[in-house]
């Protein structure tokens, strides 16, 4: 029997308004997926120019950025806020109010920032508490000196991308992330192997040319910022004193985003640091495995920060159903890319790692555990976007306890009973384990994520509190 005139009606048009936000959706993700592509790519360039110098340099510059990364985002993530911040007021026809926000993100960025260049410069001890195989602690102390130089140009680079962001403009981040890894790949090799005046540093010269780009995406964001549209939040305006009234505000909002970000990070940092105590070749192969599932994660992680501008701006203009409608396409989109990354990482993973190292070793064990990334693409693409949806609506806190309780209390713990063989599972003990522990992790926190997200759509009076109406 046909369906009446009306029903059909309806689900043209309701097929018709999915299509409409999948557009504006993708032109919001496109940019960022390159972006964060990017972005990736200079890590694989890390990766790959560290690990043909040698072992102990992939390794180096390995431990040395799992201590990098997971920090610089915490405190990026607290800057994070400005996107739902700053999509809530354009949403809501107020834009000219987002430049004191950003700039009030300014004075947490330069103090965090200081916090943690001391840290940086400071951190053989913890390499050393850890009990890293002494071969790989020298580089990685020299690539996070090197490191520590770029901190306060980076910090600058979240403010103005997060505020062209937050203005539904993701392009400008693109066009910088893409020339700075136009910049990376000569520099890696001259501070690497060395040229000219410049001495061969192996791993640590990774560090070195990621400070030179920084410090030019900063100069060119900064520039593209002062002359474009997104002059009119007057973000330039003036010099603003500390507030503490509109940074603990951002603190509040931000602190458990960068926290959810510091999580999930430092989950896979302390896993590095532990298979660091399985020797050089186990690192190098695992650096590997995560270089290729973090490259492949950039796509729905762009989704994420998409989405959020998305339900942001839905809610700031007061229209919830949208903001709804915007959360559940980027998470069928997230879960759809999965499942065809997921088939591809399996059917190429041998020849995959053979483009990092040239070492039989390495090579085999960086091959096995692909499988485990390919596997655990559907969990981590769909809760990246889940995140997302849920940070538009302002929903921070609850995530952060969700990514505590998913990570650290289920990931962590059964990486550590079957890595080291606490619990003898065959074929499951050492890096292997640590890969289940993982995973077991990301499929905890998609699960309950989704749950919240379909929960929290459907509470107008919640939602509109957390907008702070």
């Amino acid at each position: 029997m046909p369906a009446p005139d009306g029903v059909a009606l309806n689900t043209t048009r309701g097929v018709r308004v999915i299509r409409a936000e999948l557009g504006q959706l993708l032109r919001l993700a496109m940019p960022i997926v390159l972006t964060q592509l990017s972005q990736m790519g200079m890590g694989v360039a890390d990766t790959i120019m560290a690990g043909r110098y040698g072992a102990v340099d992939l390794a180096g510059v390995a431990l040395g950025g799992n201590v990098f990364w997971p920090t610089i985002m915490l405190l990026g993530g607290v800057i994070m806020a400005l996107v739902p911040a700053v999509s809530q007021l354009n949403g809501a026809g107020r834009p000219a109010e987002s430049g004191e926000v950003v700039r009030q993100a300014g004075w947490i960025a330069l103090v965090g920032g200081a916090v943690l260049i001391a840290a940086y410069r400071n951190a053989e001890g913890f390499f050393v508490a850890l009990g890293i195989d002494p071969t790989a602690v020298p580089v990685a102390t020299a690539y996070l000196d090197a490191l520590s130089w770029g901190t306060l140009p980076l910090l600058g680079y979240f403010g103005l991308r997060y505020l062209c962001e937050g203005m539904s403009w993701t392009l400008p981040a693109m066009l910088v992330a893409f020339l700075g890894l136009l910049l990376k790949i000569p520099l890696n090799y001259a501070f690497i192997y060395g040229a000219g005046p410049i001495p061969a540093l192996g791993g640590a010269g990774c560090g070195w040319a990621s400070v030179v780009v920084l410090w030019v995406e900063f100069a060119v964001l900064l520039a593209v910022v002062a002359r474009s549209r997104i002059r009119r939040t007057g973000v330039f305006a003036r010099i603003s004193r500390p507030d503490v009234r509109q940074i603990w505000r951002l603190v509040k909002l931000g602190g458990p985003i960068g926290l959810t970000i510091f999580l999930e990070f430092s989950m896979f940092s302390m896993v590095t640091l532990l298979i660091g105590r399985l020797g050089v070749d186990a690192v190098a192969a695992h650096q590997i495995a995560t270089n290729v599932g973090g490259l492949a994660f950039m796509i729905p992680m762009a989704l994420g920060m998409a989405v959020a501008i998305r339900v942001g701006y839905n809610t700031g203009a007061g229209d919830l159903t949208a903001a709804r409608r915007s959360g559940w396409v980027a998470i069928g989109v997230g879960l759809a890319f999965a499942v065809v990354a997921g088939a591809a990482l399996l059917a190429l993973r041998a020849p995959i790692a053979g483009l990092y190292s040239n070492d039989a070793a390495v090579i085999r064990v960086a091959a096995e555990l692909m499988v485990f990334v390919a596997v655990y693409q559907l969990v981590d693409d769909t809760q990246v976007t889940a995140i997302g949806a849920l940070r538009g609506f302002k929903d921070t806190r609850m995530p952060m306890v969700i990514a505590l309780l998913a990570y650290w209390a289920v990931g962590l713990p059964v990486g550590l009973v079957l890595g080291f063989g606490w619990l003898e599972v065959p074929g499951m003990t050492g890096v292997r384990g640590f890969w289940v522990g993982l995973s077991a992790g990301l499929s905890v926190a998609a699960v309950v994520l989704i749950c919240r997200f379909a929960w929290l759509s459907r509470r107008e009076d919640r939602v509109l509190a957390l907008a702070g109406r």
